[in-house]
């Protein structure tokens, strides 16, 4: 078998995505809006699904809450978490080569932090099968910006909390609306084809199948 190439990065800090480039969910998410759509009577194909990967919930919602009369978006989304979070709900698993990439970080210093379109409690509970939120020096959430992806917000705020100029920090997303989000705040991006193919991710300026083949350099001048 052939050994994967490996990709030497090097930056002051590394800013992460979390469903479907820390921990894979989206086999879990499609099942929840599927059956939220499905449940109100109305049709649910890829192409739909397609719209709420890598954004906020509610403002994924917000594009298709005419076609739910007598609902409004924090109703239907309570509603979805509630199938998210079900006993039948399939389980979340580590992306492959995540916990380990972390793991280097963490022990090398470099400072890490997690922009999510989740919810907090969500992300709290999912970093835990990557080695959990304690390797994270700032987590943002869904909860703590006004303008969910493909806006930079979030990764400005968590540049900032870190300290770290947008261009010394490299960011690892799945989804065009996160590629867009990182790539707009002036961070180098990683896109992994965890949830969608690479020509969906062409913006990002490095695309692997997982995490599995990125080393971190110990000097800035790797490639």
């Amino acid at each position: 078998m052939t050994e994967p190439e490996l990709h030497h990065l090097q930056a002051k800090a590394a800013l992460f995505d979390l469903d479907g480039t820390l921990v894979a969910t989206e086999h879990r998410s499609r099942a929840a809006w599927t059956r939220l759509f499905t449940t109100h009577g109305l049709p649910c194909d890829d192409a739909l699904l397609a719209t709420f990967v890598g954004r906020r919930g509610q403002e994924a919602l917000a594009d298709h809450v005419h076609r739910f009369p007598g609902h409004t978006v924090d109703e239907l989304f309570e509603e979805a978490c509630g199938y998210l979070m079900g006993p039948d709900s399939p389980p979340p698993f580590a992306v492959p080569g995540a916990a380990e990439l972390l793991a280097d970080l963490s022990g090398r210093g470099v400072p890490l932090a997690v922009v999510t379109s989740g919810l907090r409690e969500h992300a709290v509970e999912l970093l835990g099968h990557v080695g959990g939120a304690e390797l994270f020096q700032v987590i943002v959430t869904a909860e703590d910006v006004s303008a969910g992806k493909p806006d930079p917000q979030g990764y400005l705020a968590a540049c900032e909390a870190l300290g770290v100029h947008p261009a010394d920090g490299v960011a690892f997303e799945d989804a065009p609306a996160g590629v867009r989000a990182a790539s707009t705040a002036g961070l180098r991006c990683v896109a992994l084809t965890t949830t969608h193919d690479a020509a969906d991710l062409a913006r990002a300026d490095l695309i692997l199948p997982d995490l599995t083949p990125v080393r971190w350099a110990r000097t800035a001048d790797a490639g």
